[in-house]
């Protein structure tokens, strides 16, 4: 499980906030103090709801691999950091300017990627050679252009499931679509910015390199947990289902056992049946002598009898 340390939350100075006068009495609950003029971040509400955004995150990537998150961070001290975190999360992201539109007017941005694709692909197949010096150059200043703005989302081809936003002062722009859409936020909210609007607050220090870095390595590594939950469920759920079908084969194959079983014992039923005629057969033939026997034994005694008395009889 993913998860952030006070130690690291303070070494990176999440608890820096804005200057006392430029605060927002809306954020009042997330403060924990003033100290020089400036006011200092609660980091035990912020590590608390830093954990339930990362829990989120994951869980929501689990659910289904295909989930994407947006990173959006335009303010020169995280551009460089949201562009590393997303590219090794995989994930897409916005770090130059936020078009207006991006997300509500979906369709329109889509016709702007196929044409930086378009101009990409003419480098390549060879029709940029065709050109003269002076339509490269202006077809260059163009792909430049969407590049800049596009490089980010050119291969998003729908809409993101979570938006990740660092400083939502500056991208109040990409919350109002997110909020028209529906899609659930997560972002770094500074004394300085509501927390309206926001589904998973994370209060903090938003202009600092280091914090935001940890708060986008975060997120990263959120994703990066969720698409491994995702694919050993996956592999799991295909074990039960190939042990499952395993189970089924061998049920199959004993009802297919069974009638061959008694097959052979109606077989050796048969055979029992054929031989114990047989066996009563032989039984009735000896009585029958022993009784043939037994008769001829007694009619030659009477005869000798009989003969017996007749010699008596003469003397």
């Amino acid at each position: 499980m993913v998860s952030v340390t006070m130690k690291e939350l303070l070494e990176a100075g999440v608890h820096f906030g804005h200057q006392v006068r430029r605060w927002n009495p809306k954020m009042k609950e997330y403060i924990f103090g003033e100290r020089n003029g400036i006011y200092i971040i609660d980091l035990q509400k912020t590590q608390r709801m830093f954990r339930d955004a990362i829990g989120f995150v994951t869980d929501a990537i689990a659910e289904d691999r295909g989930k994407t998150v947006l990173f959006v961070g335009t303010k020169r001290q995280a551009q460089d950091a949201v562009r590393e975190e997303a590219e090794r999360s995989g994930q897409y992201y916005v770090n130059q300017r936020w078009l207006g539109g991006l997300l509500t007017n979906f369709q329109t941005v889509q016709k702007s990627i196929k044409r930086l694709k378009d101009l990409e692909s003419m480098q390549t197949d060879g029709r940029y050679e065709k050109l003269t010096k002076k339509e490269r150059i202006k077809l260059d200043r163009e792909r430049e252009g969407l590049n800049k703005n596009l490089s980010g989302i050119k291969a998003m081809t729908r809409l993101p499931d979570v938006v990740f936003i660092i400083d939502v002062r500056k991208e109040e722009i990409a919350v109002a679509e997110a909020n028209r859409l529906g899609i659930p936020i997560v972002a770094v909210v500074d004394t300085n910015c509501s927390p309206e609007g926001i589904d998973y607050v994370i209060p903090g220090n938003d202009d600092a390199l280091r914090a935001v870095r940890l708060f986008a390595s975060r997120i990263a590594d959120a994703v990066l947990e969720g698409q491994q939950i995702a694919t050993e469920g996956g592999v799991a759920a295909q074990a039960e289902q190939d042990q499952g079908a395993a189970e089924v084969d061998l049920q199959a194959g004993g009802k297919v056992a069974e009638p061959a079983s008694t097959e052979i014992s109606e077989t050796a039923t048969s055979v029992e049946a054929l031989q114990s005629p047989a066996a009563n057969n032989g039984s009735v033939v000896d009585q029958a002598a022993a009784l043939s026997t037994a008769t001829e034994t007694a009619e030659a005694d009477a005869t000798v009898g009989e003969s017996a008395e007749s010699v008596v009889a003469a003397s």
